[in-house]
């Protein structure tokens, strides 16, 4: 089953979301979406636009935003089950999650928080990967977040902490570009070195988003149309590796539908992918 998402072929999708679920379902050539996990029943009946997405074949991976896996305790048994549920209930070929931290000491931080890039940190993710990994029938892929600060205790660098913590744990690698730009861009570093120094073959698929610089500081903000930073940023890697999918993020402030279209159509360009519009 990992090796369906991982079909050239799927090209570039987009997040499925409840605000743009009519749009989505209307994409001509679309064969790969992705929808947060948490905002699926492990029962019940699906939204009808992601049914409808399941019912024409198109391959739909549950992304969860709560798992907390690098956070200093274990993962939450019941957040992880119902992440497994809702993999088995889409038929997903794979999972994604987040390498960060959104609870600690039993308070929610309503957002994903970045770890320090130290060993200790890399043996919380692990284990907690592991854990995870025993409920699920399926891959998972680890997602590096974008950060605004670097913590004062980092022991590796970016490409050695990621590449530690996917040696241990045997995970697949969801590559945020933006991310990776936003990232970059703040530190005053080249986005394109962090590729080169990355196993671009354990890419599972890769997120493509907007942001907006605020106060010197470059977001992650997943409301603004993708900068031509960032789609030069995907080209850079498709001429490195191509990956099995591409998709494009928005998570509110959702623009008309041919803004949408003429985002995933440059995304498409820059990637050498057909266009789904």
């Amino acid at each position: 089953m990992a090796e369906a998402v991982r079909d050239p072929a799927y090209g570039v999708g987009i997040g499925w979301r409840p605000e743009i679920s009519g749009y989505v379902e209307g994409l001509p050539g679309l064969r790969f979406a992705e929808v947060v996990a948490e905002s699926v029943h492990a029962h019940g009946d699906l939204p009808p636009g992601l049914e409808a997405l399941l019912h024409r074949g198109v391959t739909v991976v549950p992304h969860g935003v709560r798992l907390s896996l690098g956070g200093a305790e274990p993962v939450d048994p019941e957040r992880v089950a119902h992440f497994a549920a809702v993999a088995e209930r889409l038929g997903a070929p794979l999972v994604s999650e987040h390498i960060a931290f959104v609870r600690a000491g039993g308070l929610e931080a309503g957002h994903l928080l970045p770890l320090p890039r130290s060993r200790e940190a890399v043996d919380a993710v692990v284990a907690n990967v592991r854990r995870v990994q025993e409920s699920l029938a399926v891959p998972i892929a680890l997602e590096p977040i974008a950060a605004l600060f670097d913590w004062p205790d980092d022991e590796l660098t970016e490409a050695q902490f990621l590449t530690e913590i996917l040696d241990r744990s045997g995970a697949l690698l969801l590559l945020d570009v933006a991310n990776v730009y936003a990232n970059a861009r703040n530190r005053g570093a080249d986005p394109a070195e962090l590729l080169d120094r990355l196993p671009l073959e354990r890419v599972a698929y890769v997120h493509v988003a907007g942001g907006a610089e605020h106060q010197g500081l470059y977001h992650d903000t997943h409301t603004d149309a993708v900068p031509q930073p960032v789609l030069d940023l995907v080209a850079a890697l498709c001429a490195r590796h191509r990956p099995p999918a591409l998709m494009l993020e928005r998570d509110g402030d959702y623009p008309p539908a041919a803004e949408l279209s003429a985002e995933l159509d440059a995304i498409a360009q820059a990637s050498g992918y057909p266009v789904v519009t």
